[in-house]
């Protein structure tokens, strides 16, 4: 597999992060049914491309750079469109795990 397909699929993993991670409070615990299958297939097809990733990218950083993608893209939706303190020490914060995971790609 080659370099850029191995971060397209990181990218396509932790955009279904952030797909699942938004859905999971609309399980209620994985009590609904609708939104648990939601939830449960993002995960499933992320973790599927993640581990694609991982064939040619190292671990570490991969499983880095997902869990930023993740992390930062669910805070920013959890701002932008469910009223989440936007602080300012809190985007300063994302920005660094940002900063973090784009660091990681670019020294790799």
């Amino acid at each position: 597999m080659a370099n850029s397909s191995a971060w397209l699929f990181l990218l396509i993993a932790g955009i279904l992060e952030i797909a699942w991670a938004v859905g999971l409070k609309s399980t209620h615990g994985f009590t609904r049914l609708w939104p648990s299958v939601y939830v449960l297939t993002m995960m499933g097809i992320g973790f599927y491309f993640l581990s694609q990733a991982v064939r040619t990218l190292p671990m570490g950083t991969a499983y880095a750079v997902w869990t930023g993608i993740g992390a930062a893209g669910t805070a920013i939706i959890g701002i932008l469109f469910f009223n989440e303190p936007a602080q300012l020490l809190r985007i300063l914060c994302i920005f660094l795990i940002v900063t973090g995971t784009l660091g990681l790609k670019f020294l790799h």
